[in-house]
């Protein structure tokens, strides 16, 4: 129930600009027919804003294939930023992670006995989708692949992923293992704002190791008329052909995700009429900058009179293209009255974006400020207030 509202027009708020992610994905409909695609599931969702622009069964759980090696190069990535390993840290194979323990699949070609970095077998796993590679990480990292899993189930856990849970490190079909194209894209988001260095790797054509070259699988990168630089395909015979890309025009990142393609070369058809499809009609705008105030609004029972609401960080919506100077916003307290003590960052209500008197966009409304709370008697003079306030309301 809306509370309280207030209608303006955005004007010279609107800039947009790549900052930040906020990672959900949130269905939207904006009623622009959507094109037709040959996949058992896909999505296109905007990076920034988490806007779903469209989607046919996004949460289908689907055998996953490599796109698990985008959870175990997250996992892998987080432990060289935790300081946990270092990049430059050597790792022993064992026999468990030697290549001929993968025949017929995508593999780095390692050794026996041989020492590799963990920036390599990154490599390995990103780049050319190595199935040793993912096992060696994994191995070095947790100590086996069980408690590998375990970590990657935690941070499936961590995202909020309704859809997802894995049982191998490098994503051959397994029973138990699945995940959806909207978990998919998630995973991608939290690569891309979490770990950028890591990210970066998405985009390389090739890795060249034992004197092997071997490119990346993911065709979308050598295309000149769509600004692809990541994310990562995989294959099984049970999951078809499945591939997460991501891109970029102006100020605007999507990421596509299709699962359960026919075809090698349709993977990459597929996705690319959605990218085009998601630039030729929508644009990402930032309306909200990190520390901007919307609003100065009344506390009772506090040591300050009034807060500043607003956000802590920047937000971001999309809308079809052209349209931004039709934007209006409301917003909407989740009570009719802010008490004391509150917390800076706490979100106390929202802003509410409408096209055509039809909400397309929400951003959380957070305190500015600590409030603490008020000594007795400024307690008392406020419930005064509020009591006689109450009385003509």
């Amino acid at each position: 129930m809306m509370l309280k509202s207030k209608l303006f027009k955005l004007g010279s708020l609107v800039s947009a600009m790549l900052v930040t992610v906020s990672v959900n994905a949130q269905d939207m409909d904006y009623g622009i027919p959507a094109p037709q695609l040959n996949a058992q599931t896909f999505i296109l969702m905007d990076y920034n804003s988490g806007a779903v622009l469209t989607s046919l069964n996004p949460d289908q759980r689907q055998y996953p294939a490599s796109l698990t090696k985008m959870m175990t190069s997250y996992v892998i990535g987080q432990a060289i930023k935790n300081g946990q390993v270092k990049g430059s840290d050597l790792v022993t194979i064992t026999e468990s992670a030697w290549a001929q323990k993968f025949p017929g699949s995508s593999k780095m070609f390692l050794n026996i006995n041989q020492q590799v970095s963990i920036d390599d077998l990154q490599r390995g796993i990103i780049v050319v989708s190595g199935n040793d590679a993912s096992v060696a990480a994994a191995e070095h990292i947790s100590g086996s692949q069980h408690a590998f899993i375990e970590a990657m189930n935690k941070y499936v856990q961590q995202f909020g992923l309704k859809n997802t849970h894995f049982a191998t490190v490098h994503g051959l079909d397994d029973p138990n293992q699945y995940s959806s194209a909207r978990d998919m894209a998630l995973i991608g988001a939290h690569i891309i704002r979490d770990l950028p260095e890591e990210y970066k790797i998405y985009a390389e054509k090739e890795f060249t190791f034992n004197k092997i070259k071997q490119p990346n699988r993911n065709g979308l990168l050598w295309d000149k008329t769509i600004n692809v630089d990541g994310m990562k395909t995989g294959h099984t015979d049970k999951a078809g052909y499945n591939l997460v890309a991501s891109a970029t025009n102006s100020n605007t990142r999507l990421i596509s995700v299709v699962m359960g393609v026919p075809t090698y070369k349709g993977r990459e058809v597929e996705s690319k009429k959605l990218l085009q499809w998601g630039f030729a009609n929508f644009e990402t705008l930032k309306p909200l900058s990190a520390g901007q105030s919307v609003l100065d609004q009344s506390v009772y029972y506090g040591d300050l009179n009034k807060v500043q609401l607003g956000v802590l960080q920047d937000r971001f919506i999309t809308v079809p293209k052209g349209k931004a100077g039709e934007l209006k916003a409301r917003y909407t307290l989740e009570k009719k009255n802010l008490e004391a003590p509150l917390i800076k960052g706490q979100v106390v209500g929202k802003v509410i974006y409408q096209l055509n008197d039809k909400e397309i966009a929400s951003v959380d409304l957070q305190v500015m400020q600590d409030v603490q709370e008020a000594g007795i008697f400024g307690k008392a003079w406020d419930w005064i207030a509020l009591t006689i306030k109450g009385l003509f309301n």
